[in-house]
């Protein structure tokens, strides 16, 4: 099957390769500590300050496997941005989000080039983070969709709307600080 070529962030999940397309990432960083926030998902262990701003953090060990991820010297936090409205139907300029992602051996940016095989990954409606299943040099790996890490509902309430003039007032503050 052809496709359009990708630029992807391989990591590992429990011995098993996944990837997230890389115009989706912000940065990646060493692990950071988390303050707890209460009555979260097992998955979310908390919050981190990220450029001056609150940002949860998923462990994708728990999320995806169930067991928490070892903290190791090679665990890093990838920082994703995504669209966090409600519809991509939806007027108005996108809800745009950041959250860190906890994973294991961050490798490096892979392009999938313009053919790869594909196979279709599961379609269960609680593993819809889960993507297509790519080949990339002999290797299966497993998109990652993180637009559906956090449930939508979740998502929504750890990031209410922003005001309109929320930029303007991070101008501001960032310019006083």
């Amino acid at each position: 099957m052809r496709m359009h070529a990708m630029q992807l962030l391989t990591f590992t999940i429990g011995g098993q390769a996944y990837a997230i397309e890389s115009k989706k990432v912000v940065e990646v960083l060493p692990l950071v500590s988390t303050r707890p926030i209460p009555h979260l998902p097992d998955y979310l262990p908390g919050i981190f300050t990220y450029r001056g701003r609150f940002v949860p953090l998923v462990d994708l060990g728990l999320r995806i496997t169930g067991t928490p991820l070892t903290r190791r010297l090679s665990t890093r936090v990838i920082v994703v941005e995504i669209n966090a409205s409600t519809s991509a139907l939806s007027e108005g300029p996108p809800h745009l989000v950041r959250f860190g992602i906890m994973a294991e051996n961050v490798v490096t940016i892979r392009s999938t080039g313009t053919t790869a095989g594909e196979l279709e990954g599961k379609e269960l409606a609680a593993d819809a983070y889960l993507g297509l299943l790519l080949r990339l040099e002999g290797q299966a790996v497993q998109m990652l969709l993180p637009e559906f890490v956090i449930p939508h509902d979740l998502l929504l309430s750890l990031f209410p709307d922003r005001p309109k003039d929320a930029d303007a007032n991070d101008r501001l503050t960032s310019a006083r600080s």
